[in-house]
């Protein structure tokens, strides 16, 4: 089966910087999505990298409909179907295996999978895959990277995630085969520490308006 492109497109193309974010809470995870959702980021990845991300997940999908959640780190079949129990609009992974494939294909949310490598590129081409994920981003070769492989690969579409930056965002928004960047500076540690989401909608309201190529 094919990579479910037009709900991911729609997702993926309606703001810049989807907000990659790990949250302590339930309830700091619905704070949060209702502050990034004012600011113009509706879609926001929570991460399974804390114990309540679960609970955040099922929080933010209940009670803030004006949110589009999704969930990131996803490594298993198991953890897809958690995340999907819970309510998540989208599915984000690092890379791809076919058993998590094979978990895409069958439920009705969409995953963006990781792949970076041309060999990578290609075996999610052969699957139907169009829109990807590449992590870590800076790591990976960054921008110079992604301009090499757009003439090879030109239907593939990225969400460039990792050392993504207030420096570097607009290098990235700025290339033909970069759909929107993933980023976690629009939710600082800091100001989720002191519940600072005034500070926070405004970053997301700053990110929301950053053009695209």
């Amino acid at each position: 089966m094919a990579q479910k492109t037009q709900p991911l497109i729609d997702i993926l193309s309606g703001q810049p910087v989807i907000p990659v974010v790990a949250v302590s809470s339930a309830g700091e995870g619905v704070e949060l999505a209702r502050a990034l959702a004012r600011g113009g980021l509706p879609a926001i990845e929570i991460t399974l990298r804390t114990p309540a991300a679960l609970d955040a997940i099922r929080a933010v999908s209940a009670e803030v409909p004006e949110a589009i959640c999704g969930a990131g780190t996803i490594l298993t079949p198991a953890q897809f179907a958690e995340v999907e129990a819970a309510g998540a609009r989208f599915v984000v992974s690092p890379g791809a295996t076919p058993a998590l494939l094979d978990a895409a294909d069958a439920s009705p949310v969409p995953l963006l999978p990781g792949a970076a490598s041309p060999s990578e590129l290609m075996a999610m081409i052969a699957r139907g895959y169009e829109l990807l994920k590449f992590f870590p981003a800076e790591q990976l070769g960054g921008v110079p990277y992604l301009k090499a492989l757009a003439p090879v690969f030109q239907n593939i579409r990225f969400c460039p995630t990792g050392g993504v930056s207030p420096k570097n965002v607009a290098d990235y928004l700025a290339l033909p085969n970069v759909v929107c960047v993933g980023g976690s500076w629009v939710a600082p540690k800091e100001a989720l520490a002191t519940g600072d989401f005034a500070a926070i909608e405004a970053l997301a309201r700053e990110a929301s308006q950053m053009p695209r190529g």
